[in-house]
């Protein structure tokens, strides 16, 4: 009779598509490097399935899953409790399963968060998001509870820009603000932080989001949350203007070693998920 136990931790992610999802990569990289006996399941959740894998999650004892488009906001009816963030921001996209109750939280502006804290303390500073979707909701509403002096928010509905304006000014310490984004957005002078939340780039090294070049200035901090291609459009024109650069696979990388924090009370090897990422979109430096 062996020891050995073959019942692996069972986590993953509902989606749908998600056959271009890498998250599974990194994650089970760092489960290989870590000898954790854990999978990390990539399911394909169409949108009327979504109750049934919840409870299938949950008869077959998964410790927890991520939940990507659709069903960041269709997921809460199926949970017994949110985090204060996952709340504001009124979209989850990490699940835990503990004693048979289902948390969710929202990982997309902490794992933000994690990477920029890399470079800066974004405490007292002043912040430019460009795009009014679900990552700059998460971001925005993260960067106001670390105590960001004022975010100013622009998109091309600006009823969308004031939504999540008015989430952190309603539910954190920090003022934020409204604008249109009108032609070429430019940078303020006053502004530390420029961040594209918006898709442009996603999947195209050329694309880049209208913004006016000539106001990005040296001593700026300019971060994308575009994973793929890593050195966006808009990262290599900061740089060249001696700009600090953020690229958007470290905020995908925290988003995995916070769930895994969440979901099995263990610290995953950042470097090795960032590796695994590498491998497949290439390097940003």
């Amino acid at each position: 009779m062996t020891d050995k136990s073959f019942l692996s931790i069972l986590t993953g992610s509902f989606s749908t598509p998600c056959a271009d999802n890498p998250t599974v990569a990194m994650i089970e990289a760092a489960y290989r490097h870590h000898d954790i006996d854990a999978r990390y399941i990539n399911c394909d959740v169409k949108p009327d399935n979504l109750a049934d894998a919840v409870r299938g999650a949950k008869a077959m004892e998964w410790v927890g899953f991520n939940c990507s488009l659709p069903h960041k906001v269709a997921v809460i009816q199926h949970l017994d409790a949110l985090s204060e963030a996952a709340r504001i921001i009124g979209a989850v996209n990490c699940v835990t399963i503990r004693d048979g109750k289902l948390t969710g939280d929202n990982t997309d502006g902490k794992g933000f968060l994690a990477s920029l804290k890399d470079v800066t303390d974004p405490r007292g500073k002043k912040i430019l998001l460009l795009g009014a979707g679900g990552a700059a909701r998460a971001i925005a509403v993260e960067l106001g509870l670390a105590g960001t002096a004022h975010i100013t928010v622009i998109n091309r509905d600006p009823a969308k820009a004031e939504t999540i304006a008015a989430l952190v000014r309603d539910n954190t310490r920090s003022d934020a603000t409204a604008k249109p984004w009108d032609g070429e957005a430019r940078v303020p002078d006053d502004v530390d932080i420029v961040i594209n939340a918006t898709s442009i780039g996603l999947g195209d090294k050329e694309a880049i989001p209208p913004i006016a070049l000539d106001s990005l200035k040296k001593g700026h901090i300019v971060a994308d949350v575009i994973p793929n291609p890593p050195r966006t459009h808009l990262l290599r024109e900061a740089k060249a203007r001696g700009c600090t650069p953020l690229d958007g696979l470290g905020m995908l990388v925290n988003q995995g070693v916070i769930g895994v924090e969440l979901w099995l009370g263990k610290t995953l090897d950042a470097g090795v998920m960032k590796r695994a990422l590498q491998d497949i979109f290439g390097s940003s430096d």
